[in-house]
């Protein structure tokens, strides 16, 4: 078969499956709600300034605030694009999530967020820190 043939191919299947994951309508995706398991995780991290000053810097260098906004409420200049609108951190919704499903929601991702479990435990703990510093 001819070399370009295989990589055309490839090519379109690639397209037709991302085109699937991107493709998937928002309302589709229902609400996001956090599994059992998730709920009950405590942060081994101690809830402290360096904690909070930790997760802050991992939120601006990882272009969290690309998104979520330099406040974290959902405003950044990218969130204007995505449907579903990203998390308003500072929200009640957001506050009155469980640690454990914060984390677990950094570590999976949905959507348009990507999941970040590949970074060490630690540094997502630390995030949860930072996003709890928001409560208005």
């Amino acid at each position: 078969m001819n070399r370009h043939v295989v990589r055309a191919g490839t090519a379109a299947a690639a397209l037709l499956l991302a085109v699937a994951y991107l493709g998937t309508p928002a309302w589709a995706q229902g609400k996001w709600e956090c599994p059992a398991a998730e709920k009950s995780k405590k942060s081994p991290v101690p809830n402290s300034p360096q904690a909070v000053a930790a997760g802050k810097k991992l939120v601006t260098d990882k272009a969290c605030t690309a998104c979520h906004g330099e406040t974290g409420k959902g405003d950044g200049p990218g969130a204007a694009a995505l449907t579903p609108k990203p998390a308003n951190w500072t929200s009640a919704a957001v506050q009155s999530e469980s640690d454990g499903c914060i984390f677990g929601k950094i570590s999976t991702g949905r959507g348009p967020m990507p999941p970040w479990g590949h970074l060490p435990a630690n540094d997502r703990w630390a995030v949860v820190a930072y996003i709890r510093s928001l409560k208005k």
